[in-house]
């Protein structure tokens, strides 16, 4: 729940810097003509549409099972981040392109670059706050891991779609400040659109990187080790009579987590006492980890267990899906 309150204060924090940063933008296209500070604004208010849509979706992903999604609405959070992502490419990145190409067509000088540099620098103060916000709220949650691996093992998508789209801001602010400095210092109206399309390109790169992390959550990752780790010890924790194989997990939202567990017991149980010992293990684990909200425990032999992995994962199965 903290994990996910943070991701929350993130994207409200990011959600008031784009709408004051595009607000301020627009009006400074529309006095200068700038490309590039007209790509700035559709990439401002493209994030401020793209945070309501997270905190939609992450209103929508904590709903309570239902007879009708009996495993809960958490994918519905990795469905709108995933459209998100999607929205950063098709409108951010495609409109950039496009109005950079147009005004290298059809270059025009820009009207009064003090206003560009005004409103950019106002702009920087509002997305770095926001980015400083997400910077503090991702690093708290990545351990010891550098960035980008974290970036990869990270199950919370609104917590690394905010810092990406606030550092891709901050780019194109620095971008717009170098095109409009360029077309008005040498009387070179083209690095205008240049500098739109390198807006472009910075946003697309972006995208590319959250759509394909958002299209592997939504299509179910495994937890991290650690946590399947911690569930075999928990499950094996009384030795004599249960014997934990192994577990598989699924992602189903950020703080939850469908596990099947695979349990060797002693031949001379019966089937009350199996029952018994299964009762247990959920208490157990749920304990320690109340994000697995479903657990299945499968009785089964070591190498039964081994097998089936075998034939499901092939030469996979010593591989480690967090690398």
């Amino acid at each position: 729940m903290a994990k996910e309150t943070g991701s929350r204060t993130a994207v409200y924090a990011a959600l008031a810097g784009n709408l004051l940063v595009g607000l301020t933008k627009i009006v400074a296209a529309m006095w200068t003509g700038s490309a590039s500070m007209q790509s700035e604004a559709v990439h401002s208010f493209v994030d401020t549409g793209n945070e309501l849509l997270l905190l939609y979706g992450m209103r929508r992903s904590a709903q309570r099972a239902d007879p009708s999604h009996p495993l809960g609405y958490g994918r519905e959070l990795y469905f709108w981040s995933f459209i998100v992502a999607l929205l950063v490419f098709a409108l951010g990145a495609g409109v950039s392109v496009y109005q950079g190409v147009m005004h290298l067509l059809h270059p025009e000088p820009i009207a009064d670059p003090l206003v560009n540099y005004i409103v950019l620098a106002l702009a920087f103060l509002f997305e770095g706050g926001s980015w400083l916000v997400s910077l503090r709220q991702f690093a708290s949650t990545k351990g010891s891991s550098g960035f980008y691996a974290a970036f990869r093992r990270s199950k919370d998508p609104p917590s690394f779609m905010v810092l990406f789209e606030d550092s891709a801001a901050l780019a194109g602010i620095a971008i717009a400040a170098l095109g409009t400095f360029v077309s008005t210092h040498w009387n070179v109206p083209e690095f205008d659109g240049v500098a739109s399309v390198l807006i472009g390109l910075v946003l697309a790169t972006i995208a590319t990187l959250l759509v394909r992390e958002s299209k592997s959550l939504l299509i179910g990752e495994s937890a991290n080790s650690g946590l399947r780790d911690s569930i075999v010890r928990v499950a094996s924790a009384d030795g004599c009579t249960v014997k934990a194989n192994g577990v598989l997990t699924v992602q189903l939202a950020p703080d939850q987590i469908l596990a099947a567990l695979s349990v060797e017991f002693a031949d001379e149980l019966r089937a009350p006492q199996i029952e018994e010992l299964v009762i247990d293990i959920e208490r157990r684990i749920q304990a320690v980890h109340p994000e697995v909200v479903s657990l299945f425990v499968k009785p089964q032999t070591n190498r039964t267990f081994d097998a089936a992995i075998r034939r499901r994962f092939g030469d996979q199965v010593d591989s480690d899906p967090d690398e």
